[in-house]
This record gives C-alpha cells, sequence and structure tokens, in this order.
C-alpha cells in the first residue's frame, strides 16, 4: 500500500511544476497527465493561476510575506509505494489518475506525473486549491487522513494489498529506513549532504526547506529549523549538524553563494566591519589633505 503525504506550495507553484514534469523523471514525459488543465508547466501554472484569482482575492504568484505562511496557493501530493508491491510505472500512474478523480473531483485541476528514476515508484500531484466550480481545498491533518484512506480504497481496488506489519508495531518499515538501516547511514551525514547540495540551486531558505521537503524530509519551523529524514524516528535540529548549518549561517551561505559559510550574517554591525570603516575614513582624510598614512608599530 502506498504512503501519502502532502506539502503546501505558497510560492513556488511553476517551480514544483516544473519539477515534478521534468522528461528525465518521467522517461521523456511518459507517465504524466493532467485534468482540466494543460500537462506542461508554463500553460499549467497560467491556467490554475487564472482559476484561483476567479475565486481568491490574492495573485497566484505573490511573494511570502514577511510574517506568517502566507496563503497556499496548491497542494502538492506525493504517492510513494514500497519496492515489495512490484508495481510498474504504468501502474502506478493509472492508479494516481483514479485516486485524483476519486479524491478531488471532475472539477478539479491537478497535474499528474508518475517518477520512476529512484528504487522506489513514486506518483507526484499538484492540485489547485480552488476547483473550476470554486470549492476551496483545505491542506490539514484532517483532510490528509481522509485523502490516504481513499488512496488505500483506490489502491485496493488494483489489487494492492497493505504493506506487512511488525509484530506489537502498527506500521511497517518504510524502504527507506530499511535502506538506511542496511548500509548503516548517519543521519546526519546525510542531512548535511542534502543541506550541502542544495546550497548552490535555491534563492533563499524557504526554497531550501521546500527542496528538502520534496526529498521526503519532514520540517518543523520555530525558534529553530528541525528535519526528519523519512523513515527517521526523530527530527533533528539543524544547529546540531554544526556551525555552518545554524539558521543564520545556512541564510548567509545561501545568500552569498556558499563563499565564506563560516559568516553570520545579523543584523548587529560587524566589528571588523567598523574597524575597516574607521580606517577607510582615516585615509579618505589623509588623502585629502595630501598626508601619507602614518607606520604603526608592529605588535
Amino acid at each position: 500500500m502506498p504512503y501519502v503525504k502532502s506539502i503546501p506550495v505558497r510560492s513556488t507553484v511553476h517551480k514544483t511544476l516544473s519539477y515534478i514534469l521534468n522528461p528525465d523523471k518521467t522517461e521523456g514525459l511518459l507517465y504524466t497527465s493532467s485534468m482540466n488543465c494543460m500537462t506542461s508547466a508554463r500553460d499549467a501554472y497560467l491556467e490554475m493561476k487564472s482559476v484561483f484569482e476567479s475565486f481568491s482575492s490574492e495573485r497566484y504568484d505573490a511573494p511570502l510575506p514577511l510574517r506568517g505562511k502566507g496563503t497556499v496557493k496548491a497542494i502538492h501530493y506525493i504517492q510513494s509505494f514500497d519496492p515489495k508491491d512490484n508495481v510498474s510505472p504504468e501502474l502506478a500512474h493509472r492508479i494516481a489518475k483514479a485516486f485524483a478523480r476519486k479524491t478531488f473531483g471532475d472539477d478539479c485541476q491537478v497535474v499528474i506525473a508518475t517518477h520512476t528514476d529512484r528504487g522506489h515508484i513514486h506518483s507526484h500531484l499538484l492540485v489547485n486549491t480552488y476547483t473550476l466550480t470554486g470549492r476551496k481545498l483545505n491542506d490539514n491533518k484532517a483532510t490528509l487522513q481522509h485523502i490516504r484512506e481513499y488512496s488505500d480504497r483506490v489502491c485496493l481496488a488494483f489489487n494492492i494489498q497493505p504493506i506487512e506489519t511488525r509484530a506489537g508495531h502498527g506500521k511497517g518499515v518504510a524502504y527507506n529506513e530499511w535502506e538506511h538501516q542496511r548500509r548503516g547511514t548517519s543521519w546526519k551525514q546525510m542531512l548535511r549532504s542534502e543541506i550541502d547540495n542544495l546550497i548552490g540551486t535555491v534563492k533563499n531558505l524557504d526554497e531550501l526547506l521546500y527542496e528538502l521537503e520534496l526529498k521526503g524530509y519532514e520540517v518543523k519551523k520555530g525558534k529553530y529549523i528541525s528535519l526528519k529524514a523519512p523513515g527517521q524516528q526523530r527530527f533533528i535540529r539543524t544547529k546540531t549538524l554544526g556551525e555552518e548549518y545554524t539558521t543564520e549561517s545556512l541564510a548567509s551561505r545561501i545568500l552569498w553563494g556558499d563563499v565564506g559559510s563560516g559568516a553570520v550574517l545579523t543584523d548587529e554591525p560587524s566589528p571588523l566591519r567598523n574597524c575597516y570603516e574607521a580606517v577607510i575614513g582615516q585615509v579618505i582624510v589623509l588623502a585629502a589633505e595630501k598626508k601619507k598614512v602614518p607606520r604603526r608599530d608592529q605588535i
């Protein structure tokens, strides 16, 4: 039985569409389809934008607010199958299309793409938060539970059986968890590597966290940023990964393209910068008076 997770999309709808409609992940777009919109990133974005703005007072491409999370413009669902299910890409895509119609209705706008580039088959569904008839779709724990139930029912109709559970436990071991246990991979080292690989490809911290969510990580934002890999039992605060992974350092690394990543951006003036500005000021004055810079005694 597949596992379904959701990611609210607040400002990167076009980027998400481009990601899920990647020809390299879908065997040349063979396993892609859509409902009530075109199956191309640009066209689907414009059509979803038109419907959203018809029923909402907000712009579809509005940036994130300085405070608060912002409005959810689309909901990104990922339906992942266990390798034991032996689901073919063709079957996974048929299931995803049936799941979308059964769950969201015939009036929803959704782009569906089944990815085959990893060890487990999984389908991405990007759903506009407003349907063609103005019905609002919400993303919360209660709705996600209902959506998972719909997914289970559809899969049972295709003879995909539930995952076996371990004795004394309510859930089976997820594929990712089993794989990392088998390889003995360090969760922290794996997370450092994921962050390091993404740093140069994102524009801000929110995009970094969103990309991590696409890779299956759970994200908690508060005083500290905490992450949990698929199959991991506990969240890890990024600050425990090292000085270069605190919230401030990550923002600095993204801003400065990972050059001098040990530096931290804060609102407080840097002592080194203050010293630099003082020396430059003295040089400007001396230059105006046509005087030489006095030699400083060596310590």
